[in-house]
């Protein structure tokens, strides 16, 4: 099942299948180590849902909603 990454919930992980967005946010994305082929597990959310906390390529990362929004992933099951 695919779905992008602000839809995730704290516990769930998947793997990154692409990158969506324009210029500056695919190429911040990309810089931070979001690729495709990479796992990623959901760590918090915020009350809000707004920044969302993330392991990723064995370091933590903290996205703004609309970065996540531009992650396609495939849920782990």
């Amino acid at each position: 099942m695919n779905k992008t990454l602000e839809d995730f919930v704290p516990g769930e992980k998947g793997v990154i299948v692409s990158v969506v967005g324009e210029g500056r946010i695919r190429r911040r994305l990309f810089d931070m180590g979001v690729t495709p082929g990479a796992e990623v597990v959901m760590r918090k959310k915020a009350p809000l849902g707004d920044p969302i906390e993330v392991t990723l390529r064995g370091y933590e990362l903290t996205l703004r909603k609309s970065e996540a929004a531009c992650v396609m992933m495939e849920v782990e099951k």
